[in-house]
């Protein structure tokens, strides 16, 4: 059991690596193409940031794709599965046209043709849902049409989930990454705890999926040297979705009853995990596609429409409440695990009161810090080696008393008196400021230039 867990980790280390090395030859690619658009009165980073991460992101998905076809654990997935070459054409497909909006500014209407053509590639392909396990009816077999429509309604869903929630440095990346991760394990349990091959392709997408954003995460921190754009958001969205249709139409659970016995209540504990593949798609996108239902009410409700783009998604309200940049996206992360996490552990001990007694603890604890949005948590002195020098100890009280060049000094109340109305006030700035986008006026932390001077930098405490 201790070899296909090393094959996993190799698999993403070497994805991760190929991903973070490729990220810093793709920002100066697409400073030289000019891939960053001028700043919007929508956007909360203050300069023009490069684009175009999702071509680092895709070159790590191919290079964990080869590696873990040469190895010995891993290629019966090739064999015996044509999902992963699915996913490599959808995601070649999704890919390519994220590419061409992050340059050219497609059409919303065209992006979202793109997204069920690629989906539709990978249904051709096999990677599609062929039945659902309905508690208290059973294992339902769908018809071809059934599946197909479902299939790309659950790819279209992800895609857009995802990429609504790609609003802040780290966001989308941190997020994804969490939601792989409690994905990886409930695929691994059932491959290895229940001998169900078919679950073993969602495995590899998971620890694939974990390697990309694993390795574009250091250059997307905040502040980001550049962003994902849609060919990041829309190809990790797609191979979230690829994970959970594998697992929920490939998997049969009937193959899971065999080891069920005992009581009528104890096999009915024991059943949850046939029904966690109905919740788990959801609950591992919980917040983004949250995020995305909101979004649409609220536009249709003030008679927009739903594709138009605004600032009220969930992390726009954190910091209008007072976040900072950071404490925000920290919080959406705590959300995620909480569900994602949550739901997996409740799936392997569904009799245990424990994990809900913890998950309402957690829960408890996740609403107080969200109603704390002065408290700013600080990195022990001990740990300042083993982070970047802009997050260790002291920096930020360095930064606020000592002004950058071309700026006046801001005292430390004045900023946080700005924190809770700087989303409103950056939208005000952009409107009435125009920024000129090249590389000479490039942020110095963002590209390679000289540091751009904007008449109001202080008026948004937070970048994208």
């Amino acid at each position: 059991m201790g070899q296909p867990v090393r094959d996993y980790l190799l698999t993403l280390c070497v994805t991760a690596a190929v991903t973070y090395l490729l990220t810093g030859p793709v920002r100066k690619f697409a400073i030289a193409i000019g891939a960053m658009p001028a700043i919007r009165a929508r956007d909360v980073h203050r300069e023009p940031t490069p684009r175009l991460g999702g071509i680092a992101m895709f070159g790590g998905l191919c290079a964990g794709l080869i590696v873990a076809d040469h190895l010995f654990n891993l290629q019966g997935v090739f064999e015996l599965s044509n999902e992963p070459r699915a996913l490599l054409s959808g995601a070649a497909l999704i890919w390519l046209i994220g590419v061409l909006d992050d340059k050219f500014e497609i059409d919303a209407l065209i992006k979202l043709g793109g997204q069920m053509i690629a989906a539709a590639v990978m249904v051709i392909q096999g990677l599609t849902i062929l039945w659902l396990p309905i508690p208290g009816v059973g294992t339902v077999a769908l018809t071809q049409w059934q599946g197909t429509l479902l299939t790309v309604a659950l790819v279209v869903i992800t895609i857009n989930a995802v990429n609504f929630v790609d609003g802040l440095d780290g966001l989308a990346a941190g997020m994804v990454c969490i939601a792989s991760a409690a994905f990886f394990l409930y695929a691994y349990r059932l491959w290895m705890g229940y001998g169900i091959e078919a679950a073993a392709p969602a495995t590899l997408f998971a620890a694939i999926l974990m390697g990309m954003c694993l390795g574009f995460l250091p250059h997307n921190m905040h502040p980001a040297r550049i962003f994902m754009g849609d060919s990041g958001s829309m190809l990790i969205g797609l191979v979230l979705a690829a994970g959970a249709i594998s697992i929920t139409g490939q998997v049969d659970p009937d193959n899971m009853r065999i080891f069920f016995e005992g009581s009528e209540r104890g096999a009915t504990h024991a059943m949850f995990p046939v029904f966690i593949p109905l919740l788990l798609p959801l609950t591992i996108i919980a917040i983004p596609a949250a995020d995305l239902i909101l979004a649409i009410v609220r536009r249709t409700w003030n008679g927009q429409s739903p594709f138009a783009a605004d600032r009220g998604h969930l992390h726009h309200r954190l910091l209008e409440i007072g976040h900072s940049h950071s404490r925000a996206v920290l919080i959406m992360y705590f959300w995620s695990a909480l569900i994602a996490f949550g739901t997996v552990s409740y799936s392997v001990h569904s009799a245990s009161m424990w994990i809900v007694f913890v998950i309402v603890g957690a829960s408890a604890v996740g609403l107080i810090l969200l109603l704390m949005p002065r408290f700013t948590p600080r990195t022990p002195h001990w740990a300042n080696r083993f982070v970047p020098p802009r997050y260790r100890h002291g920096a930020t009280d360095q930064a606020a008393s000592s002004p950058s060049c071309g700026e006046e000094p801001t005292p430390v109340a004045s900023r946080a008196q700005q924190g809770a109305g700087g989303a409103q006030m950056g939208e005000e700035a952009a409107d009435r400021a125009p920024v000129a986008v090249g590389v000479a006026g490039v942020n110095g932390a963002t590209a390679i230039g000289a540091r751009s001077r904007f008449p109001d930098r202080r008026s948004v405490d937070s970048s994208r």
